[in-house]
């Protein structure tokens, strides 16, 4: 049998069903394994999320909830955890439950996977882009690729989405199961940064906020939020609270005229944080406003922030009146970050869209479509929210459609 694609997906899909016992050919059209991999998470690879299965899977969509499920719970996050621990990784969850190497990296954890494929005695063909899956009149007859034929009755497409094209990722599955009969979902960035209009406030690249509340908003109703850090890019922002209202906000970039601000102190109700400005200046009456502002943003915004508002950096805080305290409160509870611009799909971690999820057996992983053909991964219709939880759903489809496919070729 032959796996198209040597991502999360397509590393298990092939580990699983040699492990079966079949014969498999691992295609990639890169040199290397889990490109995307070892990009994922700044180069440190947020490889599960803890808790318990349930809330991993309610964390998506209703529709993809219900598709993944039974996958998830043949190969749940504590599985996929003690894969690589008994390789050796050492890992910790943080807070917020996404689980990491604690000295390792990406690499480590694409090292260990090309261990279980070794051990299982997978073929890895590098450097062979796959042009086209072949049919006759039974199913799928093999895959066309630069350098030739690879006949096979069973195959597992896992190719992946369209963002990050320069990983390999190019979108090339889509078109093949549209060929092969597939419904496919129109895509759609997920998980992307946005780059921000230009009218809006002049931000300095390569600062951050940590821990706030950022918030979209379309026709005056908030549509998203998502709480973490925000990191301010040469043409917009980043960082895990972007990519976590990214996808509702690319749902409507069409209507256009959403904005983002942030809540810098979710912490604190806009009363408190009143009261801690006067009291901040009723203590310390000499020192000025960007001095104020320093307690709750980097040095290097306070006066961009100022500047929106309309402060003198050098006003002194005796001299602030108690609206200009107050517009420093309303700035610090909802700091308008500015207009969206585009959500940039290809630099996204995940796209939503793909494969019609009707098209699928969610136990199997077959396609209802076409006999032979087994679909996994990113290809599919399902995107979750950043925190290790698409790996998740890579990793598990992909044992599913490597462990069909085994069984169907024996």
């Amino acid at each position: 049998m032959v796996v198209v694609g040597a991502g999360a997906a397509g590393i298990f899909a092939a580990w699983n069903a040699a492990r079966h016992g079949a014969r498999v050919t691992l295609i990639e059209k890169t040199d290397r394994l889990g490109t995307k991999i070892l990009i994922s998470g700044g180069g440190k690879c947020n490889l599960a999320h803890d808790g318990p299965l349930e809330s991993v899977i309610k964390a998506f969509r209703p529709n993809e909830a219900v598709f993944i499920r039974p996958a998830c719970y043949r190969l749940p996050n504590t599985e996929i955890v003690r894969l690589f621990t008994t390789r050796g990784l050492q890992v910790y969850t943080r807070d917020d439950g996404r689980v990491f190497p604690v000295h390792q990296t990406a690499k480590d954890v694409v090292q260990i996977l090309a261990s279980y494929l070794r051990e299982a005695g997978v073929k890895i063909r590098f450097q062979t882009p796959v042009r086209r899956i072949l049919m006759d009149s039974a199913g799928v007859a093999g895959v066309e690729t630069d350098v030739g034929t690879v006949e096979s009755q069973h195959v597992v497409l896992a190719v992946g989405g369209s963002s990050y094209p320069k990983s390999g990722t190019t979108g090339d599955g889509w078109d093949w199961a549209r060929e092969l009969g597939h419904t496919i979902v129109p895509i759609r960035a997920a998980l992307a940064p946005i780059e921000l209009a230009i009218n809006g406030p002049r931000w300095k690249p390569g600062v951050a906020l940590r821990d706030v509340v950022l918030k979209a908003r379309a026709q005056g109703k908030e549509v998203a939020r998502w709480r973490d850090d925000l990191l301010f890019t040469h043409r917009g922002v980043s960082g895990p609270t972007v990519l976590g209202v990214s996808r509702a906000i690319a749902e409507r970039e069409n209507e256009g005229g959403v904005t983002l601000n942030a809540d810098l102190v979710p912490d604190s109700a806009f009363e408190t944080v009143q009261a801690e400005i006067a009291a901040w200046c009723a203590t310390n009456p000499r020192k000025t406003s960007s001095s104020l502002l320093g307690e709750y943003v980097p040095e290097s915004l306070v006066e961009t922030v100022l500047g929106e508002i309309g402060i003198d950096p050098a006003q002194r805080a005796r001299d602030l009146s108690k609206k200009e305290r107050n517009r420093i409160a309303e700035a610090l509870k909802g700091l308008s970050i500015g207009a969206v611009g585009e959500v940039v799909l290809e630099k996204g971690e995940v796209v939503a869209g793909g494969v019609s999820l009707d098209e699928v057996d969610p136990h199997s992983m077959r396609s209802r479509v076409c006999p032979g053909l087994y679909l996994c991964g990113e290809v599919l219709d399902v995107a979750g929210p950043v925190g290790g939880y698409n790996l998740q759903a890579a990793f598990a489809t992909g044992f599913v459609a490597g462990e069909s496919a085994a069984q169907d070729a024996s």
